[in-house]
């Protein structure tokens, strides 16, 4: 059987009055994050995660912030392409395991919810999704509420 793992990794800075996406939800807060798409940080290391299993790079390469194309752009839309290109290259994704790290605002009350979300856009059973939280105890820039940071990790198997 051929399988492959892949580990992501994503910070994106706070800023007042900006929407706060993660793994395409929502979360109501006063703050969101700066980037040039949606900002879903979690999304983003999926996504990188996704590409380092194949040894494609990292979705800078594939979608960069350079290209108007991707101004403002949905997030779930990124990851539905590298979910499809992982097919073309005979893998499916079989479990995804993420951590978000940030201060505020808890995250618990929306957990199953970015789960489902995710299972639905890469087409797998919400029990092969996990989402996990953290604070950093107000240390680092997560602490200090100046940036919220992604890992994950996803197993690939050959279709």
């Amino acid at each position: 059987m051929d399988i492959r793992i892949g580990c992501g990794y994503d910070v994106h800075a706070l800023a007042d009055g900006l929407r706060l996406v993660l793994c395409g939800v929502e979360v109501p807060h006063t703050k969101g994050c700066v980037a040039h798409s949606d900002g879903d940080v979690a999304i983003h290391a999926i996504c990188d995660a996704i590409l380092g299993a194949l040894a494609l790079g990292d979705i800078g390469k594939l979608f960069p912030d350079s290209d108007a194309k991707y101004k403002g752009i949905d997030s779930t839309i990124l990851l539905k392409d590298v979910v499809e290109i992982a097919h073309s290259k005979g893998f499916k994704v079989s479990n995804i395991d993420c951590t978000i790290a940030m201060q505020r605002p808890k995250l618990r009350p929306y957990i199953d919810t970015m789960r489902e979300r995710l299972a639905g856009v890469v087409g797998i059973a919400v029990d092969r999704v996990s989402v996990k939280a953290t604070t950093t105890e107000h240390l680092g820039f997560e602490g200090r509420e100046e940036g919220v940071s992604t890992n994950a990790v996803v197993l690939l198997i050959a279709e």
